[in-house]
């Protein structure tokens, strides 16, 4: 695991009528403070990668659908440097994935359905604290296609 992220196990309440399904609260040991809620909305095989952010620390959980979620640590400090974490979610396996600044990260829809992935970040955007790297990027060493293993 990359050193600074955190997975936290979420919980979905069910009843007759649907369900409840748990995100973050501010009496969470990850919360920090609030910056803004958004919902990404990716198509099935779509890569939304590569990009860090210098100071907002993210908050993610997928709501509907499915992605193959993963972070690179290039931090020159880091006791995990290089290293790539693979995660998959979604509400069969629904977690919190808080993410440090200075983390590169991006995710994959998989599956069947559009993937809606929420993240409650610590800032607003601001386009001055986010870079990018295409998905297919060489610095980074991951191939986003389907592994047969």
């Amino acid at each position: 695991m990359i050193d600074g992220v955190v997975l936290t196990p979420l919980r979905q309440i069910f009843d007759e009528r649907g369900k409840v399904m748990h995100m973050l609260r501010e009496d969470s040991p990850v919360f920090s403070r609030f910056g803004e809620i958004y919902f990404s909305c990716t198509h099935l095989g779509a890569v939304k990668a590569w990009h860090l952010h210098k100071e907002m620390t993210l908050n993610y959980a997928v709501i509907h659908g499915e992605i193959k979620f993963v972070l690179f640590d290039d931090r020159e400090d880091s006791s995990t440097r290089g290293e790539i974490q693979e995660l998959f979610i979604s509400p069969e396996n629904y977690q919190l994935v808080t993410v440090p600044p200075m983390i590169w990260n991006g995710f994959k829809s998989i599956g069947t359905n559009t993937a809606i992935v929420a993240n409650c970040a610590t800032l607003p955007h601001n386009p001055d604290e986010i870079e990018r790297r295409p998905a297919f990027d060489a610095s980074i060493p991951y191939d986003w296609g389907l592994k047969h293993r």
